[in-house]
């Protein structure tokens, strides 16, 4: 039989396509060589196929096991340097080897996910035209890093390399910190004083009820959305502040309160303060999703919605301090993934973890991702890692196959000896993939294409797809002795050698799937190994 030998077609070193057939219309399915083959290379004399080239009858359909699924974050503040940069004077160099050591941590350790502070007070770690660069960055509100660089992008970038989604967290009303420095030109209580409030510990807020505010942060979360390859925008607990802030006296906003009884506003001044922030929680919503879909809006608020809420938890109620009606915006859906602060132990008397975990759960109508915040740092037991890993093992337990958290914050990974170990050992043992987001549109994602070659005792595996922009990760199945084993690996991951005998056991196939950035997973290809 004259065979006519297929074309090799190598684009950026992967293989996108292959064809033979013979005089006969038989068709002729192979692999392309390895990658080790020279570009331009003439096509091998008509002969006999290569014997090492996987015979053409190896696709098949099987059964692949389940890939486990978690949220697992880590928050990573950059206000007051809480956690990076950790000072406001490091060098460039120096900022970006702490992130990239945070990362690596975070990687290494199986976590998914980085919720990364790049608004913490009216100002920016990133490139923006509408506030200024962070006093936490480079030490003077408005001066930009030296040499220049995008600390946002940079972040996203190693995020991503490593598997890890980076979802970008502003806190939305705070205009001034107390250890930001004295507000110059710059800051933008100078620019927008007509819409800031000083509070009585030094710092500034804007006024939630104001027009002018909520279309300046929205312009803001739009920018960032429009711009970055972000996952995620995140909000914290900060609405109307805590009491404390002003030393215990009622919000300073009469000018928007009396404008609003002047236009024959009827609500009392706590609805209308709650009514100011739902609207602004609605519009954020809907305003992220009308840019990218797939970039999802989270927050983070206070772990009690109002004391009794459930039956015996005592504590601050953020409904009427803060303004915050949480369980509204739970219940209406204008959030894709919540996580109220549960930062109290799982034995605590007035709020228990898991009982406040319950009650959330039961007020997640249309059931959006819930993952509690865990206070990794500093919660109060003589034992944390042992009780942070039984908070995950409840959590797992009341939310099933939606489970997930996330830690506040990265120092209490890094501080606590005991902590990394405790989790790497024990929950965390294996990666995961975050849990998908079925309610938001995704273009569906093709088949990779799935390329074999026998290298003797290793099998040289590659893949691609057409869409490869819709991917961000990969799960590669290989198959000893009938068992499969899985793999999660990164976008630029695109080879693997697989040893063809592994613990006495030979490699039967592989498969691999991709995975786009809501969780949504492709149909596979297998291939089987003789």
């Amino acid at each position: 039989m004259r065979i006519n030998y297929l074309k090799l077609i190598i684009l950026s070193g992967v293989f996108t396509s292959f064809t033979a057939c013979s005089t006969q219309n038989n068709a002729v399915k192979a692999s392309p060589p390895s990658k080790n083959i020279a570009k331009n290379k003439p096509s091998p004399p008509a002969g006999p196929k290569p014997e090492a080239i996987i015979p053409p009858d190896e696709n098949f359909r099987t059964v692949l096991p389940e890939i486990k699924r978690e949220f697992r974050g880590a928050w990573i503040a950059s206000v007051a340097n809480i956690n990076w940069p950790s000072r406001n004077n490091l060098s460039v160099d120096q900022q970006k080897a702490e992130a990239i050591s945070m990362l690596d941590m975070l990687k290494d350790n199986n976590f998914n996910a980085v919720i990364f502070q790049v608004r913490p007070s009216a100002d920016a770690l990133y490139t923006s035209n509408l506030e200024p660069w962070s006093y936490f960055l480079t030490g003077r509100t408005g001066t930009a890093p030296y040499p220049n660089y995008d600390p946002l992008q940079f972040w996203i970038e190693e995020a991503h390399k490593r598997g890890l989604e980076l979802h970008v967290w502003l806190n939305p009303y705070r205009a001034h910190h107390s250890n930001g420095g004295s507000p110059n030109s710059l800051s933008m209580v100078n620019k927008l004083s007509d819409i800031v409030i000083r509070l009585k510990n030094g710092m500034y807020w804007f006024d939630p009820a104001n027009p002018k505010t909520q279309g300046h942060v929205s312009n803001v979360v739009k920018d960032i959305v429009k711009r970055y390859d972000i996952d995620a925008v995140h909000f914290d607990d900060y609405f109307y502040p805590y009491a404390t802030y002003n030393r215990g006296a009622d919000f300073p906003d009469n000018t928007s309160w009396n404008e609003y009884l002047k236009n024959g506003g009827t609500l009392s001044r706590a609805d209308w303060r709650r009514d100011n922030v739902n609207k602004f929680v609605e519009r954020i919503y809907k305003e992220i999703h009308a840019e990218k879909s797939y970039v999802r809006f989270g927050i983070s608020p206070f772990g009690i919605w109002k004391p009794g809420y459930p039956q015996g938890i005592v504590g601050s109620s953020q409904y009427d301090e803060l303004y915050a009606d949480a369980k509204l915006w739970l219940n209406k859906g204008w959030i894709d993934y919540f996580s109220p602060q549960l930062y109290w132990p799982v034995e605590s008397k007035g709020q228990p973890f898991e009982a406040l975990l319950q009650w959330w759960k039961s007020e997640n109508t249309l059931n959006r991702h819930l993952w509690p915040g865990l206070n990794t740092v500093e919660i109060r037991s003589s034992d944390r890692p042992t009780e942070i890993k039984n908070q995950i093992e409840i959590s797992r337990q009341v939310l099933g196959n939606d489970a997930g958290e996330i830690h506040w914050s990265i120092a209490g990974l890094t501080k606590n000896p005991g902590m990394l170990p405790t989790l790497k050992n024990g929950p965390y043992k294996e990666k995961a993939l975050v849990p998908k987001t079925p309610w938001l549109k995704a273009t569906p994602l093709q088949m990779p294409s799935l390329f074999v070659n026998d290298n003797g005792s290793l099998a040289q595996v590659s893949w691609s797809t057409k869409n490869i922009k819709e991917v961000f990760q990969w799960i590669l199945f290989t198959q000893y002795n009938g068992v499969w084993e899985t793999e999660i690996l990164t976008l630029e991951q695109l080879s693997r050698e697989v040893p063809k005998y592994k613990d006495g056991k030979t490699l039967n196939a592989v498969a691999v799937k991709a995975i786009d950035r809501l969780g949504n997973e492709s149909d596979y290809v297998a291939k089987k190994i003789k």
